[in-house]
């Protein structure tokens, strides 16, 4: 093996860990594969500058992926939720969208399903999309400490030559993260989380409800404060109520005619993404990614992005027998 096989070897283990890292930190699908790519080749070039008894590969390449990320950030805003960003509107009020706003995206599970060495180490909870969007009310630096110190479980030294800082610094940032956090009153949504198993099994018995247009259905398999969200419209609202009347909308404008495939997203959410009826098929519509309790589905985050499509792999259009691209992925 030759030195240069070697190093490959050495650090390519991590590459998902890295991946879900930068995730957490950009809150991007697209961001985070791009970053983890352009920190393996800072990585390959200064190959030579490495000195494995000063630090870990590990820690090595935590550096280069903060560095990397923190560059990004400076010149990115926040990429919140519109939960985490404007009151909560009715139902059927009209839709409006934030001009050139960035919203935080899900992250597939294919991405973090590599089945590397390095995937087993992942918090798959700390993908989940509330606690993503709460990390958006963060400076980037609170961000990196508080990712670092307690969902990697870096110490404060580590941490400290991770973000090129001092321990001090390190501590306080952590400090301020841990208010913000509870300031900006994150749902407890992993509290009594089912299993991954029970939690498809609330999706599924969702997608069938939603399948015959049966809101009643729908509403049983919700909790009484529900969640549905829509990026990139700000519109959101709370209640299954609430919920109910917009699901009778969504049918009586978008019709009662659609194919649903299922997907996963977020370390283990499950979702749908939902195609409707138009002439000679069905065009892709929505992604929805869903937040299940014991006491049933507390969140739906439903996202119309071509990017985000594009990230998933799904195609434009299906027919009734299988995929067919309309135009590629949308």
């Amino acid at each position: 093996m030759t030195k240069v096989e070697g190093f490959d070897r050495r650090i390519e283990p991590f590459r998902t860990e890295l991946l879900a890292y930068c995730y957490r930190m950009l809150g991007s699908a697209h961001d985070a594969e791009d970053l983890v790519q352009d920190t393996y080749l800072r990585a390959w070039r200064a190959r030579e500058q490495y000195d494995e008894t000063r630090s870990s590969p590990r820690t090595w390449l935590y550096r280069i992926a903060t560095n990397v990320c923190l560059t990004a950030l400076e010149v990115r805003g926040r990429r919140p939720l519109p939960s985490g960003l404007v009151a909560a509107s009715d139902p059927l009020d009209p839709f409006v969208q934030r001009e050139h706003a960035a919203w935080l995206q899900p992250l597939p599970d294919s991405l973090t399903d590599a089945g590397d060495p390095a995937g087993a180490v992942i918090d798959r909870s700390s993908l989940r999309l509330a606690f993503a969007a709460s990390l958006q009310h963060l400076s980037a630096r609170q961000r990196g400490a508080l990712i670092l110190r307690d969902v990697l479980s870096f110490s404060a030294s580590e941490t400290a030559e991770i973000l090129g800082t001092t321990v001090g610094a390190v501590n306080s940032a952590l400090q301020r993260a841990r208010i913000r956090m509870k300031e900006v009153g994150v749902r407890q949504d992993r509290v009594d989380e089912p299993t991954a198993a029970e939690q498809r099994d609330w999706v599924q018995r969702y997608m069938k409800a939603f399948e015959l247009a049966d809101v009643e259905g729908i509403k049983r398999l919700l909790t009484e404060d529900v969640l549905m969200e829509m990026p990139p419209m700000v519109n959101w609202f709370a209640g299954r109520g609430n919920y109910g009347v917009f699901m009778e909308w969504v049918f009586a404008n978008a019709g009662k005619d659609w194919l649903l495939e299922e997907v996963a997203a977020n370390g283990g959410q499950p979702g749908f993404a939902a195609y409707r009826r138009v002439v000679g098929g069905y065009e892709l519509h929505t992604l929805q990614i869903f937040t299940v309790t014991a006491e049933g589905i507390s969140r739906n985050s439903v996202f119309q992005d071509p990017a985000v499509f594009a990230a998933f792999g799904l195609a434009a259009a299906l027919y009734a027998r299988g995929r067919v691209d309309v135009g590629g992925s949308a």
